[in-house]
């Protein structure tokens, strides 16, 4: 059995270690640049907290290289093939409510479909519904219309849907008009009957 701890044998788990005192004096061994050695960047305060990305005032890397071209400014955002202003909800997962009841944004959230109500629903046709339910969102797809509504449901927009612009053909491919045929009176004859 060890020795009964008591004041007299008291000690601490590990040496101590002493602190760096610098800047007291040459006899201390760590005075007059206090370890930094001679001028510079490094003998500077603040010099070992510099951000990431930081070349030493040379211009950094992200600058150097090509930025992507196209509408990346926050402004333009949404933009690629994953960001979206809709969260996406399939019709697989309106099979956990009871046939006859009402989904809308609301009760999505309460059945954990979806995080919160912010963000527009959009409603997509992957998977399968036989219940008949009573759909609430704010847009959905033809193929998720046509399922609800074979099962025996109904579908109602939240928000009526952008009117899609009708791009018109260029005047070059119409075909050109034929100018209409104009009577030009003959002017003997207005002459003579004068």
């Amino acid at each position: 059995m060890g020795e009964q701890l008591n004041l007299s044998n008291l000690k601490p788990a590990q040496e101590r270690r002493a602190r760096k005192r610098v800047g007291r004096g040459l006899g201390s061994g760590k005075g007059r640049y206090s370890g930094r050695g001679l001028k510079g960047q490094k003998s500077r305060s603040g010099s070992h907290k510099m951000r990431a990305g930081f070349e030493g005032g040379q211009m950094p890397i992200y600058m150097r290289v090509g930025k992507q071209r196209g509408p990346t400014s926050r402004d333009a955002m949404p933009i690629g093939p994953f960001r979206t202003q809709t969260v996406p909800v399939n019709v697989r997962d309106l099979d956990r409510f009871e046939s006859g009841a009402e989904v809308s944004p609301e009760s999505l959230v309460e059945k954990g479909v979806i995080k919160n109500t912010r963000i527009d629903v959009k409603l997509l046709g992957v998977g399968e519904i036989s219940k008949k339910l009573t759909v609430r969102v704010h847009a959905i797809s033809a193929a998720a219309r046509r399922k609800i509504e074979a099962a025996g449901g109904t579908v109602e927009l939240l928000r009526e849907p952008k009117p899609k612009r009708v791009r018109h053909p260029r005047a070059a491919t119409r075909a050109p008009e034929e100018p209409e045929e104009v009577d030009v009176p003959d002017s003997e004859t207005e002459v003579s009957e004068a």
